[in-house]
């Protein structure tokens, strides 16, 4: 199989449905289902090519929290003008680190890139001057997502930046159903069946636990960074920036 096969899993009726797992199933067909199924990802990926442009800064680290495929880190080490940075990519599954690792390895730059499998909990941030969470925050269970938040600031430098991209969900039930169901109509214009999409959710609704952007902005301030702002939301689909 290769990258560009298309989104399947959820094709037939699964007599149960799994919690949603990125294995190797999911690996293999990843980039068609992100594409289908966030509206807006790939003006977040550029965007977080042109911020590395303007926030990273000489001499220190730059971290990609839960980087997949290595979109997010690909993007930056095309965007990074500084020198001697170096981008550390993690994530916690090893079907997702083995192919990272070959798509970093497709595509030489001047900054160098080691991939990581682990929990990115685990992970000690240090002289950092960039940090994306992009979709990554809305995986970690809820009551470790401030500790987390908490880690990162202190480990950025000052003038540092943390992107964080995250579905989120509305505290006014009227206003969220109206997103969801834009989501679910735009999934269903990518070519995924009322099917698909049912089974998609049920396999998300355990693992996959939402915040509203008034929660995300309070857990930003709470961890000590002075500046953050959305820049981007489709639906509900948002990515946020905050500055130390």
């Amino acid at each position: 199989m290769h990258d560009s096969d298309t989104d399947l899993i959820y094709s037939q009726a699964h007599k149960q449905v799994k919690n949603f797992t990125f294995d190797a199933q999911v690996v293999e067909v990843f980039p068609d289902m992100i594409s289908r199924s966030v509206p807006g990802y790939n003006t977040i990926i550029d965007t977080i090519g042109r911020l590395s442009q303007h926030f990273v800064q000489e001499n220190s680290n730059i971290y990609d929290l839960g980087c997949s495929l290595g979109a997010a880190t690909l993007a930056m080490r095309k965007g990074i003008t500084a020198s001697n940075c170096k981008i550390i990519g993690v994530d916690n599954s090893s079907d997702m680190v083995k192919r990272c690792k070959m798509h970093v390895d497709a595509f030489k730059g001047n900054t160098p890139v080691n991939i990581i499998e682990g929990n990115i909990q685990d992970i000690k941030i240090e002289n950092a001057s960039m940090v994306v969470l992009n979709f990554t925050l809305q995986f970690i269970e809820k009551s470790q997502r401030q500790a987390l938040l908490n880690t990162i600031a202190k480990g950025l430098n000052p003038g540092g930046l943390l992107v964080l991209s995250e579905k989120i969900s509305s505290d006014d039930n009227v206003i969220d159903d109206v997103l969801i169901d834009l989501h679910h109509s735009f999934k269903r214009d990518n070519g995924y069946s009322e099917l698909e999409v049912a089974q998609k959710r049920s396999a998300l609704e355990k693992v996959m636990l939402t915040d509203s952007l008034e929660l995300h902005k309070e857990r930003l301030a709470q961890a000590g960074f002075g500046h953050a702002s959305l820049w981007f939301q489709c639906f509900n689909f948002t990515s946020l920036i905050a500055i130390k």
